[in-house]
């Protein structure tokens, strides 16, 4: 077994079409043919099961792609180790995002990184939480934000920053007429709202807030964006749901933020995740960083009544 090999079947298991793996390999197809069989033949069983109308993959070559993906993460990470260590860095620190973290909290937090360890190196992966998770536990990640600390056993979730969760509405929104609005009322109207297979926790701490109401919500479009989700708000398709400081950041015209009413205003949390074992020193020293960013102070109602998106809010 070559590594051509497993280039070769990552591209087939991808594409489940071999035309196309051969033409994203920029080879010919019979060498790519000949390459799969090789590999099934080496490992003793069947990969791929194809006929003249589809390519789908066994359960043995279901399991076969998750160990080559962990090896090509592998020898990424290898790369990018040993250009880090050619640029100068020390150490490098692999962090993993997930469910759209309020940026300029983040921004703030790897700026004083950089200012106080410039000698390591922070490199950014934006996965899905479930890619997150089981990163964490391959060690393809040292550490991560989410939106959710429901992580399964083996990973700690450590609350680190929250932002007021308000509603997003168009200017000149009938709903505009209330300082607070009522959450039966924001589900009159029809809502976009984050996509759950890439915005997972985002979406179960929305979920939380609207089981509240004995009303289903309608949902008009899933997004994998805020910045998606306040276009679509500015142009009057649907309300939004999302963290104050999200609205600012987005610099949408035509965007206002009202707080909801009846109960105490939610937040959206931000945890860190990591492996519920003995940090490295570097990484201890990053997670002890975090509290010199602190969560703004709690918004009243007035303070979010006339929010839009020219202000400020102060991460």
């Amino acid at each position: 077994m070559e590594l051509r090999h497993l280039r070769c079947f990552l591209a087939v298991a991808e594409e489940l079409h071999f035309a196309r793996a051969a033409e994203r390999l920029h080879i010919e197809q019979s060498p790519l043919s000949r390459a799969i069989k090789e590999l099934e033949e080496d490992l003793g069983t069947q990969l791929f099961v194809r006929t003249t109308r589809s390519t789908r993959l066994t359960r043995a070559g279901q399991l076969f792609l998750d160990h080559v993906q962990r090896v090509f993460a592998a020898l990424q990470q290898a790369r990018d180790s040993v250009k880090a260590a050619t640029n100068g860095f020390h150490s490098q620190l692999r962090v993993a995002l997930s469910d759209g973290i309020p940026p300029s909290r983040f921004s703030t937090f790897l700026a004083l990184c950089r200012q106080e360890e410039p000698e390591i190196e922070i490199r950014l992966t934006e996965v899905p939480l479930v890619q997150q998770i089981k990163g964490l536990h391959e060690d393809l990640y040292d550490v991560g934000f989410a939106r959710s600390d429901e992580v399964g056993d083996g990973i700690l979730a450590e609350a680190v920053w929250t932002d007021p969760l308000v509603v997003a509405v168009p200017a000149r929104h009938p709903l505009l007429t209330y300082k607070r609005i009522p959450l039966k009322e924001l589900l009159r109207y029809p809502l976009v709202l984050g996509d759950p297979q890439i915005c997972e926790g985002y979406v179960r701490q929305i979920e939380r807030v609207l089981r509240k109401a004995d009303q289903e919500p309608l949902i008009a479009e899933r997004v994998v964006s805020t910045d998606l989700m306040m276009a679509l708000v500015a142009a009057g398709f649907a309300l939004g749901l999302a963290g104050a400081s999200q609205i600012v950041n987005s610099r949408e015209s035509g965007v206002v933020a009202r707080p909801l009413a009846g109960f105490r205003m939610p937040v959206l949390t931000t945890y860190l995740l990591r492996l519920n074992n003995k940090p490295t020193e570097a990484l201890a020293r990053f997670v002890a960083r975090i509290s010199a960013i602190d969560s703004p102070p709690a918004m009243n109602p007035a303070e979010l009544s006339d929010l839009d998106a020219s202000e400020e809010i102060e991460p």
